[in-house]
């Protein structure tokens, strides 16, 4: 059992909510988009630089707090998943002036996070229910891209642009969660335990 005094010292303050306000402002940027409701050049580029600043920016500065927490499973997602939005501003900025990034590399690229991020989800089962949810909706989307890619449909551009709201809102909910349940002493936002048990590793 941890008590006071050996309780893990931390650098600085809990960042995963930093990190998940940025994902969800992220988010948000792309829906007009992924909707279609607005897909010319101006639209791309303000969309490219509100997920450079705060997908990118928030998550690769929860990431390197995280880890200087010595948090290495919330640093290793979030520092991920902020080169990830960095990625995002290039494909954005690049289609804005004109120029289509190689579908086979980013499909690719896209298979690989897939597989990251799914082994990355049976992780977060051992911390809390709510954030096992929240990797399984970023493991759906990305099944979604691979497909969509590897059939060359459109079909599935709904469903994903649903995704992508989907996935602000939660990252919303479990912000909210680490921020107001504590200050207030109350459970106002749901935020369930592990879905998952270790194992022993007694003799």
């Amino acid at each position: 059992m941890t008590t006071a005094q050996n309780a893990p010292l931390t650098t600085f303050a809990e960042p995963t909510p930093m990190g998940l306000i940025g994902l969800a402002i992220g988010c948000a940027a792309l829906t007009p988009i992924a909707l279609g409701l607005t897909l010319t050049p101006a639209a791309f580029r303000t969309a490219a630089m509100l997920c450079l600043l705060f997908g990118g920016g928030c998550q690769f500065l929860a990431g390197v707090m995280s880890l200087a927490n010595k948090n290495l499973y919330g640093g290793t997602l979030f520092t991920t998943f902020a080169f990830n939005w960095v990625m995002n501003w290039w494909i954005l900025t690049s289609i804005a002036g004109g120029v289509m990034p190689d579908h086979a590399i980013l499909l690719s690229a896209d298979i690989c996070f897939f597989i990251i991020f799914a082994a990355m989800t049976y992780g977060f089962g051992f911390f809390s229910g709510l954030l096992f949810l929240f990797l399984l909706i970023i493991d759906l989307m990305y099944a979604f891209k691979i497909v969509a890619g590897v059939a060359g449909t459109t079909a599935l551009a709904l469903p994903i642009a649903a995704l992508t709201m989907i996935l602000g809102l939660a990252a919303l909910w479990i912000a909210f969660a680490l921020l107001l349940n504590p200050v207030t002493g109350r459970h106002l936002f749901w935020f369930p335990g592990p879905v998952f048990r270790a194992g022993s590793s007694g003799k």
